[in-house]
């Protein structure tokens, strides 16, 4: 079985509708330059307990904590993920900023030469962490960080798409469309 060897393409889009009616989103955007991403599924569990024995076990999803880093996060990129504004290359953050719901799209490559690819479907993004180094004999590049908190929609409870280049049965249409829109959900045909 093949191993994730790599990260690229990091995209965002922005989630404008998402109610029992469908989902809709804008065109995915890609942020700069991917060097690492973390997705940590979180859930609650509760043991019910008759006859002095677990019974059963109660499991309710949570979300998904996302870290992501990037080479750098441009003022634009910054502006999106915030809620903030840029006017004359001068980005403006505000006390009542209010962060857009996004997907958030990337994919990983296999040492096998292939594709992971991955959507989250709704989240949102704390502000970003800035790290100042003065410079000294050897330099320190710095990087941006972003933590983000994802869940379900509530248009289909879906929370993320998963898809291996490599699948049995995969259609090449999702793959080849991965980020000129962000996927629906495949139906199976008869």
């Amino acid at each position: 079985m093949a191993r994730q060897i790599g990260l690229k393409d990091i995209h965002i889009a922005v989630l404008t509708k998402d109610d029992s009616t469908g989902v809709t989103y804008s065109t995915p955007e890609k942020l700069e330059r991917a060097i690492s991403a973390k997705l940590s599924p979180k859930s609650n569990s509760d043991n019910i307990y008759s006859d002095d024995a677990v019974e059963d076990i109660i499991t309710a999803f949570e979300g998904v904590d996302v870290e992501i880093e990037v080479n750098q996060l441009s003022l634009t990129s910054r502006a999106k993920l915030q809620g903030a504004k840029v006017v004359k290359g001068v980005l403006i953050e505000n006390k009542d900023d209010m962060p857009p719901t996004i997907a958030l799209g990337f994919k990983s490559k296999k040492n096998n030469g292939k594709y992971r690819y991955v959507w989250l479907l709704k989240g949102k993004f704390e502000l970003a962490t800035d790290e100042y180094d003065t410079e000294a004999e050897k330099p320190k590049a710095q990087s941006a960080k972003l933590k983000g908190k994802f869940y379900s929609r509530d248009f289909d409870g879906n929370y993320r798409f998963i898809c291996d280049e490599d699948a049995q049965g995969v259609d090449a249409t999702i793959i080849s469309g991965w980020f000129t829109a962000v996927p629906s959900e495949p139906v199976e045909t008869p």
